[in-house]
């Protein structure tokens, strides 16, 4: 189990860590199998997507229209419970295949942070499940 930090600087950004994913892996000398990641925010989630000039700024967009204008009950803070209710929607946690000791994705897929509620240092937590072959050699 390893755990990465991602600084976000805005209230509300899509980060591609996809590259430092991909570092992580190559470091720990992780070939094949699975890469579970959890993000350790309730105000924060993870997610693949595909990152064209302007995607994240729609799929914000989209996101914040999720949710309705309600009288929210939160004691710490109502002015953020769209942030918690985004991320338990959106997801905090994403496996993905590894192949070479890269991720693998579609074409456009890119694995992303999504920042609810910046800006933040977030910490991810990583963990590697070996493929059966690889189990079968230790």
């Amino acid at each position: 189990m390893k755990a990465i930090l991602v600084h976000t600087t805005k209230k509300r950004e899509i980060v591609d860590i996809t590259d430092l994913i991909n570092l992580e892996l190559k470091a720990d000398d992780f070939d094949i199998g699975l890469c579970n990641l959890f993000v350790l925010h309730t105000t924060s989630a993870i997610t693949t997507a595909d990152l064209d000039p302007g995607t994240d700024l729609d799929m914000l967009d989209a996101f914040e229209a999720f949710i309705p204008d309600l009288k929210y009950r939160h004691p710490h803070d109502p002015s953020h419970v769209a942030d918690h209710i985004l991320s338990t929607l959106i997801g905090t946690s994403l496996v993905v295949p590894v192949r070479n000791g890269e991720l693998v994705l579609g074409d456009w897929q890119r694995v992303v942070l999504i920042e609810l509620n910046g800006s933040r240092e977030r910490k991810i937590i990583l963990t590697y499940m070996p493929s059966a072959s690889e189990l079968r050699s230790f």
